[in-house]
């Protein structure tokens, strides 16, 4: 088979494998893949013959056409659905949105064209329009306001102001973030579990200085009891937390 074609009529595999589809007159949805592929090989094979650089993305388009041809030979696959797996059809969702971009592209390009043949007029207002400005009556914008009108409405801008203080968040100082090193703090509980064999868990949290610290610890503990180095117990509900230690000299 023999198959004329220039490289740089085609922007990519995809681009190729449109132009093969709408030449054959295809439908895009029933891709005959053993013409196609053996089409797409004869172009490979011309720009080979050609001494000119076949690209990654072309030789990868060829291996997964062989795929699919393969595929094709043997029984269909069924998802889980029951229904038969087609090989093509991820090959076809990219046609179809490659098709769409390609579209759009022309469509833009038509719009620049259009846009081309549209010309403007450079401003060119005259100096006496652009230094022009309003006269403005100041007896005219206060009207028959007066300084205890003007003063009331100041007033009640003011009262506004205040009602959309909230009374409760205003008290609030900054929130400052509190830095912990996670490595020191590790090696600070560990340390204690391994010099006590019995202790209370809420001693531990005691000796802590934060709330974050609180945290840090409780996780550590919560490791540790994973890893199976302590053993946890609690006598009652709400009742105090007693750990033994498995590591204590």
């Amino acid at each position: 088979m023999s198959l004329e074609v220039k490289l740089q009529v085609f922007e990519g595999p995809l681009d190729l494998l449109l132009h093969l589809i709408d030449k054959n007159q295809i439908d895009i949805y029933d891709i005959p893949i053993a013409t196609i592929t053996d089409q797409y090989l004869a172009y490979i094979e011309a720009m080979q013959s050609d001494d000119m650089d076949v690209t990654s993305e072309f030789l990868v388009m060829a291996a997964t056409l062989i795929d699919i041809k393969c595929k094709m030979l043997l029984p269909k696959e069924v998802n889980e659905e029951g229904e038969e797996e087609d090989p093509r059809a991820e090959l076809v969702e990219k046609l179809l949105e490659y098709k769409m971009y390609k579209y759009m592209a022309f469509e833009l390009k038509d719009r620049q064209m259009e846009a081309g043949l549209s010309w403007f007029r450079d401003k060119n207002i005259p100096k006496e329009v652009k230094e022009y400005e309003m006269p403005v009556d100041l007896s005219g914008l206060i009207g028959d306001a007066t300084l205890s009108k003007l003063n009331e409405i100041f007033q009640d801008l003011l009262k506004r102001q205040e009602d959309k203080v909230d009374p409760i968040r205003s008290k609030f100082g900054n929130i400052e973030k509190e830095e912990i090193d996670m490595d020191a703090k590790t090696l600070y509980i560990k340390a204690y579990i391994r010099e006590h064999s019995r202790f209370s868990f809420r001693q531990l949290l005691e000796k802590q200085h934060s709330k974050t610290e609180i945290i840090v610890t409780f996780l550590v503990m919560l490791e540790e009891m994973k890893l199976g180095e302590i053993e946890i117990e609690q006598e009652t509900t709400f009742g105090d937390i007693i750990i033994t230690s498995r590591k204590a000299s």
